[in-house]
């Protein structure tokens, strides 16, 4: 039964502490919430309107209102259903050829995009700072599509981790290395920065090399690109020369 504590304890998910504290997030919709059982996500309880167009085995679906969906649901219309997962314990892949490192990225948008372009261009693995946005957000949770099932996405340290990183590590500037110019290698590192202050001092002291996007359009006004649109063109790019 959705009791009003169940509800509370839902409705508490949006916030990183409560996810920390219950270690618990929520997705919806029922095209993702069909893939979670072929992840390594573990169903906790299972909310839907509709249970009938779900079928798992293993996990019981609790059949709602679509009132009692709207008051567990962070979306503006509510989809069928809403699955409360368990977080995983973090974990770091060891040997992967590319991978991309969030610095300060704060936008649940952007990281949702960005994970999504891992997942296209089969990218195992994002590195983040400690205080780039929560994965398990509900608006990044909810901008991957699915994605974040099939990527790795582990918090550290970025001075420490890039100071024991053995390849070479490319960092995204206004002033870098054109991308139409640049070889890149079989194993290295991909860095983008905070949306508004792009890469800390101590994350660019310990790049290989900078690369930009050269501007080819004359207008001035447009200062820079959104990252996770910078992200797209420079993946686009490098997997066009493998």
């Amino acid at each position: 039964m959705l009791t009003a504590h169940t509800i509370k304890t839902i409705q508490s998910l949006d916030k990183k502490k409560y996810r920390q504290k219950y270690n618990l997030f929520l997705v919806e919709g029922n095209k993702i919430i069909k893939e979670l059982p072929n992840s390594d996500y573990e169903i906790e309880n299972l909310y839907s309107t509709d249970p009938e167009n779900i079928t798992f085995k293993t996990v019981n679906i609790e059949k709602i209102l679509p009132t009692d969906l709207k008051k567990i649901s962070f979306l503006q219309h509510p989809k069928d259903s809403v699955a409360v997962c368990k977080i995983p314990e973090s974990k770091i892949l060891k040997d992967v050829k590319i991978q991309l490192i969030l610095d300060g990225i704060q936008d649940p948008g952007n990281l949702g995009t960005i994970i999504r372009l891992a997942d296209w261009f089969g990218i195992e693995q994002i590195i983040c700072s400690n205080d780039t946005v929560d994965v398990y957000n509900p608006k990044v949770i909810q901008a991957t599509m699915g994605s974040f099932l099939r990527v790795n996405v582990f918090y550290t340290d970025l001075e420490e981790y890039l100071k024991e990183y053995q390849y070479p590590i490319f960092g995204t500037d206004m002033n870098g290395e054109n991308i139409y110019e640049t070889d890149f290698p079989e194993r290295f590192s991909l860095v983008f920065g905070n949306e508004g202050n792009g890469l800390r001092p101590s994350t660019e002291d310990l790049i290989s090399t900078m690369i930009t996007i050269p501007r080819f359009g004359r207008s001035q006004s447009t200062e820079s690109l959104n990252v996770s649109m910078s992200a797209g063109i420079i993946l686009g790019e490098i997997f066009s020369k493998k």
